[in-house]
């Protein structure tokens, strides 16, 4: 799965609801009352046409999940961070058709595309990731320990905020 921006016609959020519209009512559900509020943040970002700061997740037939990404600056770090939020996930997964590991996938590939961003086209050395949850902070438990070959010299995980910093070789390979 990659992580691309959300743009039209294929990845238009208009086009990802069309989809998971389907997904919803296909075990019964009324789309209507299961995308209110949830789906709030991307309806007013997308009012006027694409936004910039979206991203969805494709396998290149199905948008799995979306998130607001943003490369900014905090005044508790030196550099910009890239800050991922507001994630949605397709009916699929919260209706049960999926099942709880296809979940962990589908959130452990979303978190691998905004480090994969961080160092690319969004440059940033560090990364706070808001989950959905804090359950979801099991998915990414491991990611915690010290290791010689992690990407990260800092990885804390509090609530549903992931926290992190690539070690500073790792951003100089990828520069």
């Amino acid at each position: 799965m990659r992580l691309l921006p959300m743009k039209e016609p294929d990845r238009s959020w208009r086009s990802i609801k069309g989809q998971w519209k389907k997904d919803a009512e296909s075990v019964g559900e009324d789309f209507s009352t299961f995308s209110t509020g949830s789906f709030a943040a991307y309806d007013g970002l997308t009012r006027e046409g694409d936004h910039p700061s979206l991203y969805c997740l494709s396998d290149g037939e199905r948008v799995h999940a979306a998130c607001q990404v943003s490369r900014l600056m905090m005044s508790k770090f030196p550099d910009p961070i890239l800050r991922a939020r507001f994630i949605v996930v397709s009916p699929v997964y919260e209706l049960g058709i999926a099942d709880a590991g296809q979940y962990a996938q589908t959130m452990v590939a979303l978190f691998s595309g905004i480090v994969w961003l961080s160092r690319d086209t969004m440059s940033a050395s560090h990364i706070r990731f808001f989950l959905r949850s804090p359950g979801d902070s099991q998915f990414f438990a491991a990611l915690q320990a010290s290791t010689p070959g992690s990407l990260f010299s800092k990885f804390t995980i509090d609530g549903a905020l992931i926290e992190c910093s690539l070690k500073e070789d790792e951003m100089a390979e990828s520069a």
